[in-house]
């Protein structure tokens, strides 16, 4: 495909390089052209600009990227698809539910493809681990218990995901949605929940911790941790079956070596036989993410998740401000008196 970027930051990046030999880009879009400039240079044949509206109207594009701060994402993949374009738009895909309404129903009239960047399920252990759940050897799902934190930088409270009119909300939003995504993607819809936001350490209108107790209509639960006061990258994703449980940890990096542990009960209990895969190296969730992008255009196969899943996973933060007494508007207004 021929694909155009918006957004040519960290991610936008690795968005570009996650393309291979068998998409060309055509276009590098950001409002600081040096950075579009800089992106492009890295395919060759691809322009840089900062005018978007120009690039996803453009003839020659038949996909997009959009890969911008949150507060860009819903109006650009919207733009897109009016122009016919197929759309791979970074998590969470809007700042609330409600902005991605539009763009669900211009996707259904205009028949184009739409992904939304949750490329956690595409890292490798979450992969094996859906084989494994699917294989029923973990037996009949009951509970999950997920954490996900980093420790920010210095001046993280005045980057824009401290700005609630960018960013749309704080961590249960930035890096929340990711453990949100997951859960749902094993456990299923949830239909009642208990949510708490608070801000203890940095300077900014929105949370740097949010916590969630998620339930499905047959009570299967998912305890959920998102923090950036967690000091050292952590990340823990535990999900528990009547004859197993499952436990990827680390993410690569400063998140530690990405693994698998498998831990069978055994029929006189115990402690439980274990197996563990780790998986070191680069991370190609990026590159199976586009992959399953492009096959879903394609041959119509695979193409998740999706413009539903990224609004169900948005209502349950937004269930969660409301919750904490912290609506959309209460922070906005919060952040103009500063």
């Amino acid at each position: 495909m021929k694909v155009a970027v918006v957004g040519c930051g960290l991610i936008g990046k690795k968005r570009v390089n996650a393309l291979g030999a068998d998409h060309a880009l055509v276009a590098a879009v950001d409002k600081d052209l040096a950075r579009a400039q800089a992106l492009a240079a890295m395919r060759p044949g691809a322009v840089a600009t900062a005018n978007w509206r120009e690039v996803v109207r453009h003839p020659d594009v038949e996909a997009v990227i959009v890969a911008t701060t949150n507060d860009s994402l819903a109006p650009v993949t919207l733009e897109a698809i009016r122009a016919g374009k197929h759309v791979l738009v970074e998590k969470p895909a809007a700042r609330s539910p409600d902005e991605l309404v539009p763009v669900l129903a211009a996707s259904e009239r205009a028949g184009v493809h739409v992904q939304v960047g949750f490329n956690h399920r595409f890292h490798p252990a979450f992969l094996k681990a859906r084989a494994i759940v699917d294989s029923e050897a973990l037996g009949p799902l009951m509970f999950l218990r997920a954490r996900y934190g980093h420790g920010g930088r210095v001046g993280y409270d005045r980057e824009w995901r401290a700005d609630p009119k960018v960013a749309g909300g704080g961590e249960l939003l930035d890096q929340g949605v990711h453990l949100i995504d997951l859960s749902r993607w094993f456990l299923g819809d949830f239909v009642r929940q208990e949510g708490w936001v608070h801000t203890w350490f940095w300077d900014m209108p929105v949370e740097d911790n949010g916590f969630l107790l998620l339930r499905t209509k047959e009570d299967r639960a998912a305890w959920l941790h998102a923090s950036c006061t967690e000091w050292k990258n952590l990340f823990s994703f535990e999900l528990y079956g009547r004859v197993g449980k499952l436990h990827v940890e680390g993410l690569g990096g400063s998140y530690g070596v990405e693994r698998l542990t498998f831990y069978r009960m055994k029929p006189e209990m115990g402690p439980p036989d274990n197996e563990t895969w780790e998986f070191p190296g680069e991370d190609t969730s990026w590159r199976a993410e586009f992959e399953s992008f492009a096959r879903k255009i394609a041959t119509g196969e695979g193409g998740v998740p999706t413009l539903g899943d990224a609004k169900a996973a948005l209502e349950i933060v937004a269930k969660a401000y409301e919750q904490s007494g912290k609506s959309e508007n209460r922070k906005i207004e919060k952040s103009e008196k500063r």
